[in-house]
């Protein structure tokens, strides 16, 4: 998936976040790394339409965000740090299913569907289960699952692993080597990083460093530990 920012400025709370981006992304797997309040979060957001450009062009596979955000939001699913913000219906089968109703009319193929992406993600088993009483691991699987139901071809991932134990960060991260999908992930987990084909770091919302993994991880070490 071709991903393109074309000199880009973007606010949020009337802020500046980024400044004059300018980037092609076309990797398989991207990370993303930055201090708190750097602007790599509102950058992904702007990916898939959470966040429109100020000024700019986003174009992803030649749609633009400003214009087309229905159809890249079909190609580019959104897993938030918080699951919460995710998963809304209280049983984990209906909340997937929500997601599919506008692809799919008929009500057993969206269940099966659901099963399915549970499955992939070796949690079928909650697939009955009521989502609040799932752990914060679990949540978070379940809203991947929600997202990878619907089929995209790009999943961008916001901090996926700051509420996960080590047992849940280590599978998360055996998952993400096995998707599909290409992926974008923003994250402060460096030996998640290594991971990556290409990092970006993002200082006071320009790209400070890019690279591969190793170069732009020593990079952020030095100048943003």
């Amino acid at each position: 998936m071709l991903i393109q920012f074309k000199n880009v400025f973007a606010k949020r709370d009337g802020h500046l976040v980024l400044n004059d981006l300018n980037l092609t992304l076309t990797e398989r797997r991207i990370g993303v790394l930055g201090p708190n309040g750097s602007g790599k979060s509102s950058m992904v957001r702007l990916i898939n339409g959470l966040l429109m450009p100020a000024t700019g062009q986003v174009l992803v596979d030649g749609l633009d965000t400003l214009h087309d955000v229905m159809g890249i939001r079909r190609q580019v699913g959104f897993v938030f740090q918080n699951p919460d913000n995710q998963i809304v219906f209280p049983m984990v089968h209906e909340d997937i299913e929500f997601g599919l109703k506008q692809r799919l009319a008929d009500a057993p193929q969206r269940a099966t569907r659901a099963r399915d992406a549970l499955e992939q993600l070796s949690i079928g088993h909650l697939f009955d289960r009521v989502t609040h009483s799932l752990s914060g691991g679990e949540r978070q699987l379940v809203a991947l699952a929600a997202v990878l139901a619907t089929d995209p071809a790009m999943v961008v991932f916001d901090e996926p692993t700051t509420q996960l134990d080590l047992r849940m960060r280590n599978q998360f991260e055996r998952i993400l080597g096995d998707l599909n999908q290409s992926a974008i992930v923003v994250s402060h987990d460096l030996a998640l990083m290594q991971t990556m084909d290409r990092v970006l770091v993002v200082v006071d919302g320009r790209i400070a460093f890019d690279g591969e993994s190793a170069s732009a991880i020593a990079w952020y070490v030095e100048h943003c530990a």
